[in-house]
């Protein structure tokens, strides 16, 4: 009986393997959402010698896989042109830090003819808030398309647990419902990938421990992306050229979907502020704590105080400011107040400040009334009680 019983077992298994090993693979156009197209994209990449492609995001765009994947693509099917691509993804950063460099790191380079952008993952693990992250998300497309209004944009969301979980309960991930209702309203082409990994695994293609690894991919998830990625580009390059590669007239934008959207976001020098003696211009930041940097964030110019009652204030214009800060083991306690109104407190100190100067983007104030402002901040002698100081360290000032 127990010979049987094991050859029973051994049977099913071997019939469990062999149907998981056959399964249709789900079709990667199910996830694709193309939406008014990249026809300006296509004009150009068809047409014109020189087109530049950029890719803001975090720390996903940045390594190596995907991208490299893409722009190889790009070079092969227009192998007459020559393409400039521009790698301004950081580690560690979303929305809300997108929207304020947006200038300086993608626009400020000149003409963009496709800009490839991506939050999904950070802003879910940073826990940035929903309102703040439709606020950027159109701030940037806003932003783009205001400075060059023929840029065409592909939004993307990548996988993480945190969303392969939510679907598996039924919830669509808010940093997805997000990504997805700014493309909607500007007629964006986006891509789904969390959706895609998450149903893949579903359907036994397979698992996240085995295959893909993490959320920053292994080389198979990286290619899985990559694939998807080159598919939404080939679909849409398809029905561009079934309309002909014919200039357009220069594209309209619709009402913002966002009140007090981050369109005019921008980086404030730090020498705009005007400081107290317990601060310090130092020209060429480096730590000398050995704590780890994020590119763009270390031999540069950061205003420094490292103990109490250090006071700055700062006028600006706007309707919403902030600062970028690295937030390291010694992250200090803020307070901060807008206009003489009452101060508020802003712990600096994140949960990876122990082992990590954290490029850190922080609001202390959105949907002003438009005009002149000014910003208090002083910092506490309170402090985290797993910060070893009181440390502030300001690379920007963030204002819209």
């Amino acid at each position: 009986m127990t010979k049987r019983l094991l050859l029973f077992f051994s049977v099913l298994l071997y019939f469990v393997n062999a149907v998981e090993g056959q399964v249709s693979p789900l079709d990667n156009r199910n996830y694709i959402s193309s939406r008014k197209g990249l026809p300006d994209a296509f004009r150009v990449f068809n047409s014109q010698k020189k087109a530049t492609v950029a890719f803001l995001g975090g720390s996903i765009s940045t390594a190596p896989g995907w991208r490299d994947s893409v722009c190889v693509s790009l070079q092969r099917r227009f192998p007459n042109t020559s393409f400039h691509f521009i790698a301004a993804g950081i580690p560690s950063l979303g929305s809300l830090p997108h929207a304020f460099r947006l200038q300086r790191d993608v626009l400020d380079s000149g003409k963009v003819d496709l800009l490839f952008l991506e939050a999904a993952v950070n802003d879910e693990v940073n826990e940035t808030d929903s309102l703040i992250q439709l606020r950027a998300l159109e701030g940037i497309v806003r932003h783009a398309r205001l400075a060059q209004p023929n840029m065409d944009i592909v939004l993307m969301s990548f996988a993480d647990p945190d969303k392969t979980r939510a679907y598996n309960e039924g919830k669509i991930p808010v940093s997805i419902v997000n990504h997805e209702l700014i493309a909607a309203h500007y007629g964006l082409p986006s891509v789904n990938l969390a959706k895609e990994v998450r149903d893949r695994m579903e359907n036994k293609e397979f698992s996240w421990e085995k295959d893909f690894k993490d959320l920053h991919p292994s080389p198979f998830g990286q290619g899985l992306y990559a694939k998807t990625i080159r598919a939404l580009l080939a679909v849409n390059f398809e029905d561009a050229a079934l309309t002909g590669d014919k200039k357009r007239g220069v594209r309209q934008l619709p009402k913002p979907l966002i009140k007090g959207n981050f369109e005019r976001g921008h980086y404030q020098k730090i020498t705009a502020a005007n400081y107290s003696n317990g601060w310090k211009l130092i020209e060429d930041w480096n730590p000398s704590d050995g704590l780890g940097t994020r590119k763009g964030f270390v031999h540069v110019p950061m205003l420094v105080a490292t103990h109490p009652e250090a006071t700055l204030t700062l006028n600006f214009k706007g309707t919403a400011v902030g600062m970028s800060v690295v937030s390291g083991a010694d992250a200090g306690t803020v307070l901060y107040s807008i206009d003489n109104g009452p101060e508020k407190e802003l712990d600096l100190y994140t949960k990876w400040s122990r082992s990590l100067h954290l490029p850190w983007y922080v609001l202390f104030g959105s949907n002003l009334k438009e005009g002149s402002h000014i910003l208090k901040l002083r910092i506490t002698e309170r402090k985290n009680e797993k910060s070893t100081g009181n440390a502030c360290r300001i690379a920007h000032f963030l204002v819209n």
